[in-house]
């Protein structure tokens, strides 16, 4: 039988995906060398306002943030660097 059904699963064993370097999912096309999910090797990320809950999850935020998440209070302290905070032992109260 060639429906698309149970029998026709058996046959299915040829990859047309692989992972991808940038975004890590299985949606770099293996002949184009295009990834369906970010549009890698494209230097801009792939997203489209018809798709606003794949834009949602893949936003600033739902990562790391590893330079990101440290500059709220850098700019409250007006991104000072190389400066020793006052030690409060020093300064008392007798």
């Amino acid at each position: 039988k060639a429906g698309k059904g149970t029998g026709s699963f058996g046959k299915r064993r040829n990859k047309s995906h692989s992972s991808c370097p940038r975004c890590g999912r299985r949606s770099l096309h293996l002949q184009k060398g295009v990834c369906s999910a970010c549009g890698y090797p494209a230097a801009r990320t792939r997203r489209y306002n018809w798709g606003y809950k794949a834009i949602r999850r893949k936003t600033t935020g739902t990562g790391r943030m590893r330079y990101m998440r440290h500059l709220p209070r850098r700019f409250k302290n007006g991104f000072r660097e190389g400066t020793q905070a006052v030690s409060k032992k020093a300064s008392g109260s007798d």
